[in-house]
């Protein structure tokens, strides 16, 4: 999976929320400065190339709908970010943040209790 730009990262959350959407309404859920039309049909054509975008014509219009769910371009940015920054050790990035975070050690185990119980239900699928 490609790596989007800041850009193309701003269109799909809002593609992501909006579940599809015409050019227009995309604009209008971006923050100010809005961008011009041109500049969001562009980013557009660019994530289809980039297959994450799909869309449905309606005479010259288009709406336009993800083809990749937040979750997959989550997962797969994280796991590049790990890969990157800490030597693809998760353990590695759990260290590091609940050190600079001052991430309290009951939260830790919060979070580790989560991770192990939808761990589960992933496998119980």
């Amino acid at each position: 999976m490609k790596k989007l730009t800041t850009a193309e990262e701003q269109v799909m959350q809002v593609l992501w929320d909006l579940k599809k959407a015409f050019v227009k309404e995309i604009i209008a859920e971006l923050p100010e400065p809005k961008p011009a039309y041109n500049t969001v049909s562009t980013i557009i054509r660019i994530l289809q190339q980039k297959e994450f975008v799909g869309h449905n014509s309606f005479g010259k219009s288009h709406q336009y709908y993800p083809l990749v769910t937040k979750e997959q371009y989550s997962h797969q940015y994280l796991k590049s970010f790990v890969g990157r920054f800490f030597s693809g050790s998760f353990e590695n990035m759990v260290s590091f943040f609940a050190k600079k975070e001052d991430v309290d050690l009951h939260e830790l185990e919060d979070l580790l209790k989560d991770i192990d119980q939808d761990k589960k239900e992933e496998s119980d699928d």
